[in-house]
């Protein structure tokens, strides 16, 4: 039995409101990152740049808000683990701007492997 488009919609939904934080950004990062590895894995497609674009496009939105959450005075997360995070978050636009200025499928991996690690920490593994 296949599921509609509204069943899948309201599942997303329900899904949505009954994750956590934590498991809403693990989730993040986790698209972000299969984003990325699909580009890898189809890097002779016709319309990788544009797939690419769009992987790179999701991270930086990804890491973006992780920043600005950071940044907020009632963060409540230890000082020290808000400047680990802002660092890496700082690596990973700058590691995206190489990528958009010289593409190579390889230089996405550190990308990847930081999202999924970070995921997989959030999500308790």
């Amino acid at each position: 039995m296949y599921a509609t488009a509204n069943q899948l919609d309201t599942y997303r939904t329900v899904q949505k409101t009954t994750m956590s934080g934590r498991e809403i950004e693990a989730a993040a990062l986790t698209k972000a990152a299969l984003r990325l590895k699909d580009c890898q894995n189809n890097w002779e497609a016709e319309d990788r740049n544009s797939m690419l674009a769009e992987a790179l496009r999701l991270n930086q939105m990804v890491w973006t808000i992780f920043q600005s959450e950071l940044a907020k005075e009632d963060n409540p997360l230890p000082k020290q683990l808000k400047q680990d995070i802002l660092s890496l978050s700082i690596f990973i636009d700058k590691r995206i701007i190489e990528v958009l200025s010289d593409p190579l499928p390889e230089k996405l991996n550190i990308i990847i492997d930081i999202n999924m690690n970070i995921a997989a920490g959030l999500r308790g593994r």
